[in-house]
């Protein structure tokens, strides 16, 4: 190889992205960040989606360069399974890779070298904090609302706006997810819109997300009013994400999807109520996965 395709291949970090859209937000922005730190370009790696099929790659609806690694500079191979795990640490590759060591703040990827290839979850503001309001730009959606998410946006614009989560999903339907998740219960959502309400001493308008509206409708109910957003699935949950982050406090579930939604609306008199207990097991350690500001109920 040349010289100056050599020099091409380095001076980089790259972030592997899996996952459904929340986590793949989370690794952008640790990827993001560490690249803005160094001052060196950022691309990422998403192989691992033409053989996974339970959520399809999400970051196309936002305002970001997306600038795809070319396979020589990436590890091998980017599948799922433990022995390709295994070999993705030891093959040899122009990046060093970074794994993941546990689901707490790990200090030392803020200090990672140039040439990092980081596959993890990162799921702490902690990885990005220091560029929160290039994060928050790079992911404003770009795409234009539809005519009903454009009604939503003027209706919680103008009203005491709750967002409220409800995460079901295979969280109910997948045994092993059930295990780890769990989901929050309806005394956690009472608790968390009275907690805003009587700190707020403003009556909430309620706007409810769910991937389960059907079970909300049937079983959620609370003594304020009340909106189920129906007009959003899986292909355009961007627009969800998009009106969570325009109302003005926020109940989430255990969830990154509604941790981006709260997160994204910088607003220092935001409110944001999250479940104190985020996995059912109580494990793996999630301390750093809420920010600091936030309640947990």
């Amino acid at each position: 190889m040349g010289k100056l395709a050599a020099e091409r291949l380095k001076d980089m970090i790259v972030s592997r992205l899996i996952g459904g859209i929340g986590n793949q937000m989370f690794q952008f922005a640790a990827g993001r960040a560490l690249a803005l730190r160094l001052g060196v370009p950022f691309q990422i790696d998403r192989r691992a989606f033409s053989d996974y099929h339970t959520h399809a790659f999400g970051l196309t609806c936002f305002d970001i360069e997306l600038a795809d690694a070319s396979p020589q500079q990436l590890p091998n191979p980017p599948a799922e399974g433990r022995i390709q795990k295994l070999l993705r640490k030891v093959m040899p590759t122009r990046l060093t890779v970074y794994t993941e060591r546990s689901f707490t703040f790990d200090e030392q990827v803020l200090d990672l070298p140039d040439d990092t290839y980081l596959d993890g979850y990162w799921q702490t503001e902690k990885y990005f904090s220091d560029f929160a309001d290039t994060i928050r730009a790079d992911f404003t959606v770009v795409r234009t609302p539809s005519a009903a998410n454009q009604r939503w946006l003027e209706q919680i614009t103008n009203t005491h706006s709750v967002s409220l989560h409800v995460r079901r999903g295979d969280y109910v339907t997948n045994a092993s997810a059930a295990a780890v998740h769990g989901t929050c219960d309806l005394d956690y959502y009472e608790r968390a819109v009275k907690h805003i309400r009587d700190t707020t001493e403003t009556d909430p308008v309620v706007y409810v997300f769910s991937d389960d509206p059907d079970w909300v409708a049937q079983n959620l109910k609370l003594p304020y009013a009340m909106h189920l957003v129906r007009d959003n699935n899986a292909a355009t949950n961007y627009e969800d994400l998009r009106l969570m982050t325009a109302c003005r406090h926020h109940v989430i579930a255990n969830s990154s999807f509604s941790w981006w939604g709260a997160w994204l609306d910088g607003r220092t008199s935001s409110i944001t109520v999250a479940p104190d207990r985020w996995f059912a097991a109580g494990t793996p350690d999630a301390r750093d996965l809420l920010p600091q500001r936030w309640i947990r109920l």
